[in-house]
């Protein structure tokens, strides 16, 4: 077991490690990388995994509602300790509800339970994505109008994937060849990227940030046992949702809280901190998952 664990955990962060490696050394500006892979590569990716002819949402609803719980109530398990931290919600609570599905969570589930659970990866990414552009952004702006979904390219390969799956359409092999081929290049270099990020924050609150470290994988395990009598998730599902529960925040959130002007420094301690917590936390969630 041990050596499974090692097998799946060491790839994604010496990944990651060579993102950060190549940022110290280079100081490289990868904010049109990023902007890349989040309009043509992510968008590719989920567009030839959903289109695919053996892919069925049906078998992953439960799946859906799992990972819905899961996000919904992490929020709703640590908004009482809002007070009790002097913190604000709009602050805390996105860290903790929105977690590292993208950049961690994809590799980790494909190299935990083979290639054949990328579309069960691709759901849960696609579901949380879906909740953060739509009630993530409405925590942070409450003017924001869920209209502007349809300008996010990875809602509309979403979509379109899904109309693509059940109408039965299929792309000329041309065409899907070379979608299939840009979407491969989004999961190493979400990794990569991930890890040129971590040396653009810092731990200016140190405090808090420990405290969201623990604080989000903690309630999203907690939230998945509380809603596990109500699924009918089964064998490697229920592993999946595990793992997705122990995921540490997404580096979205610090982009999102840096767009917003909502407190980026004290959002990027929680991401930073959550995510170098995850080299213990997720080790410790596959061993779970894969008993």
């Amino acid at each position: 077991m041990l050596a499974t664990i090692i097998n799946i955990v060491l790839p994604v962060f010496l990944v990651v490690a060579t993102g950060a490696g190549y940022a110290h050394w280079f100081k490289p500006d990868i904010a049109w990388i990023n902007r890349i892979n989040m309009d043509v590569f992510i968008p590719a990716l989920i567009f030839s995994v959903l289109s695919g002819s053996d892919y069925n949402l049906g078998e992953y609803l439960h799946l859906v509602f799992g990972a819905l719980a899961v996000s919904l109530g992490s929020g709703l398990l640590l908004w009482p300790f809002l007070r009790i931290l002097k913190v604000s919600g709009k602050t805390f609570l996105p860290p903790m509800m929105f977690n590292n599905t993208g950049n961690m969570g994809i590799p980790l589930l494909v190299l935990a339970f083979g290639e054949a659970a990328l579309p069960a990866a691709v759901t849960l990414f696609i579901t949380v994505n879906l909740l953060h552009f739509t009630l993530g952004l409405y925590i942070l702006d409450r003017s924001t109008r869920i209209g502007s979904l349809l300008k996010v390219p990875i809602v509309l390969a979403t979509f379109a994937g899904l109309v693509f799956s059940y109408t039965d359409w299929q792309l000329p092999s041309a065409l899907a060849l070379p979608v299939e081929m840009l979407g491969q290049i989004s999961i190493p270099l979400m990794l990569f990227a991930l890890g040129v990020r971590f040396l653009d924050v810092d731990l200016s609150d140190i405090r808090l940030g420990i405290i969201g470290a623990l604080a989000c994988p903690l309630s999203g395990v907690l939230a998945a046992y509380l809603v596990a009598p109500f699924l009918n998730l089964q064998g490697e599902q229920w592993g999946m949702l595990l793992v997705f529960a122990a995921l540490p925040p997404a580096v979205l959130n610090f982009m999102l809280a840096e767009k917003y002007q909502q407190e980026p420094q004290k959002v990027a301690s929680i991401v930073l901190a959550g995510n170098l917590a995850s080299l213990i936390i997720i080790p410790a969630a596959l061993w779970l998952a894969l008993l």
